[in-house]
Order: structure tokens, then sequence, then C-alpha cells
């Protein structure tokens, strides 16, 4: 895939998408997939420190260490939605971008 985006790459690429689906991910799934409310608990927090910090890469091992331990290592669930997906694939870009 050729060279690894920097973390601040990832973040204007997937943030603003990840804002919209987030919310509306754990309204729709929510009662079948309960895991996903901490998915967006987590989430939550770690869009704030992304904003307070601006320019600057916060200190985010603890959100994705608590995300990857939530969703198995971002396994997709096999009757969910093409946008539960996509914020697990994301999220996943986010973390190994981080991790880089």
């Amino acid at each position: 895939m050729g060279e690894k985006q920097s973390f601040n790459q990832a973040i204007a690429e997937n943030l603003p998408t990840l804002k919209q689906y987030v919310p509306v991910v754990a309204k729709v799934h929510g009662k079948t997939h309960p895991e996903f409310h901490e998915v967006k608990k987590v989430f939550d927090g770690l869009n704030k420190k992304v904003e307070d910090a601006g320019a600057i890469v916060p200190e985010l091992t603890d959100e994705f260490s608590q995300l990857r331990q939530i969703t198995s290592n971002y396994t997709v669930p096999n009757d969910v939605c093409e946008s539960y997906e996509a914020v697990y694939k994301m999220l996943a870009e986010l973390d190994k971008a981080y991790q880089a």
C-alpha cells in the first residue's frame, strides 16, 4: 500500500466521516451490538483529545488499546451494515497511523 500515512493525515481523512458515522451506527446497531456503545464512548474521548491538541499528536495509547480490545482488533461482525464496517476500517487506519 506504499508508505504509511502520518497520523495527522489519517485524522484529516477519517475524522470528519467518523464523527458522522459513529453516532448513527451506535443508534442503529446499539441494541444488537452493545459493545458499540463502548466504541462510541472511547471514540468521543479520542476525538476530544485530538481536537484539543490541534496540530500536536495527543497521547492516545490507552484509547487505541481499548478500541482493539472492545472490537477484537477491529473484527467486523457478520450482521452489520457497511457504515459499521467503515467505522472499524477507519478506526483501524487511525490506530495503524498512530503506531507508525
